[in-house]
């Protein structure tokens, strides 16, 4: 690298150090911004000399990235932002902290995937899924399609891996070819890991007719967009790979839809030539991802936290959860979004039958929600008040981020 990327390189890595001994937070941020301060091109000497997966999407990212950085191991040390720092500085403190590995596996937010992608030069893109998120500042569905969609335009060369599930992921996937501009088609690798929301995909973004779904497939009623046929699929507890093998997933992570994560991981793994039997193994190591499904026993309570911060993910939290006493928290603070107007989005009525807590900045908008649904629901002011209103056993935890990230501190911010 110039001299000075070395020094912008070294420069994050002791700001980052420094964050995490002054119990500022994991320096996943801090030291990415210094380095990009002193050498805007950081990021890109970084990413150099190594072949690089990038993961995104609107749910599911960050835990398909460790899931992904777990197979691509069997190759050799991966470099991966594990906390969840998904936007360049986090790329480039991850990056620097790892120093030289011959693999990358980073989740991206959506709003940056072409800003990485011109960076980092990728040697392959795994598209999850789109849905609303974050309503008062983050783009519509169909406008970040389009931002993806274009971004693969200017990037012909990279692979992709994407859900076939998703009408917004395969439009996006498939740009128009154009011969004159040099435009080809990418080589793109389908996945189906089952997708139940389907709320912000009825119309096709490419003619604007309605999309029509039968079982598992979907088409659009006024133009040729349809369900690709997926290379890799989840079936029962475990993933078909293309050759039509089945592999046993094993995974200490709850839910179906993690399952479908990791199908994806395998499927990103083997555009790096990870065989999916020697990759599926090494999933089963994966226990928590920056707090998500963590458990923690505290006053007798196994308490597990869940991460929901919009209303695909909700739906899946609730298939996570076990029929136990459960808390439910929502902020509503600027990397929550301000909007809490998509809890009508949720069907709560799953709930019914346990005993359920709220707490929260603003539990009182949730407290409206469940009164519609009909849930019956107790206020709790802390943390600590819902552990002492259970009975010993499991306590799930299903909170939005600020949230989460608040209960995880009161249990030693535990990962």
């Amino acid at each position: 690298m110039p001299l000075r990327a070395k020094v912008a390189s070294s420069v994050s890595r002791t700001a980052a150090a420094l964050s995490r001994a002054a119990g500022r937070g994991d320096g996943s941020v801090i030291g990415g911004w210094i380095g990009l301060k002193i050498d805007p091109d950081l990021l890109a000497h970084l990413s150099a000399g190594r072949a690089i997966a990038l993961v995104s999407g609107t749910n599911g990212k960050t835990t398909t990235t460790r899931l992904a950085a777990a197979a691509v191991g069997v190759l050799g040390r991966v470099a991966t932002n594990s906390f969840g720092a998904n936007m360049p500085t986090g790329h480039t403190s991850a990056l620097a902290k790892a120093g030289s590995t011959p693999y990358a596996v980073l989740e991206v937010d959506e709003h940056y995937l072409a800003q990485v992608l011109r960076s980092t030069e990728p040697h392959v893109v795994a598209l999850l899924n789109l849905s609303r998120d974050q309503l008062d500042r983050a783009k519509e569905v169909a406008m970040m399609a389009q931002l993806w969609r274009a971004a693969l335009v200017d990037h012909p060369d990279v692979r992709v891996v994407a859900n076939a599930d998703d009408p917004m992921v395969v439009w996006a996937a498939t740009p128009p070819v154009d011969p004159a501009r040099g435009v080809r088609a990418p080589h793109v690798t389908w996945f189906s890991a089952g997708q139940r929301w389907h709320d912000d995909s009825w119309v096709c973004p490419e003619c604007g007719h309605t999309i029509q779904r039968s079982g598992e497939q979907w088409w659009c009623s006024g133009c040729p967009l349809r369900r690709p046929e997926p290379q890799w699929t989840v079936e029962d507890d475990g993933v078909l790979d293309p050759t039509g093998a089945w592999h046993k997933v094993s995974l200490q992570l709850p839910g179906r839809v993690n399952v479908g994560n990791a199908a994806t991981a395998l499927a990103i793994a083997a555009e790096f030539g990870v065989r999916p039997v020697d990759a599926v193994s090494r999933l089963a190591a994966v226990t928590s991802v920056a707090g998500r499904y963590a458990q923690v026993e505290r006053e007798g309570r196994n308490i597990r936290l869940l991460l929901a911060k919009n209303p695909a993910s909700w739906l899946e939290a609730f298939d996570m959860a076990d029929l136990a006493p459960t808390l439910l928290s929502i902020n509503a603070r600027d990397p929550d979004g301000l909007d809490t107007s998509w809890l009508f989005d949720v069907d709560f009525a799953p709930l019914r039958g346990r005993q359920v807590l709220i707490t929260g900045d603003r539990a009182f908008d949730l407290a409206v929600r469940l009164e519609v649904n009909e849930v019956p629901f107790q206020h709790v002011r802390t943390f600590a008040e819902a552990v002492r209103a259970v009975p010993p056993g499991r306590l799930e935890v299903i909170a939005n981020y600020t949230a989460f990230q608040d209960i995880r501190a009161e249990l030693d911010r535990v990962n």
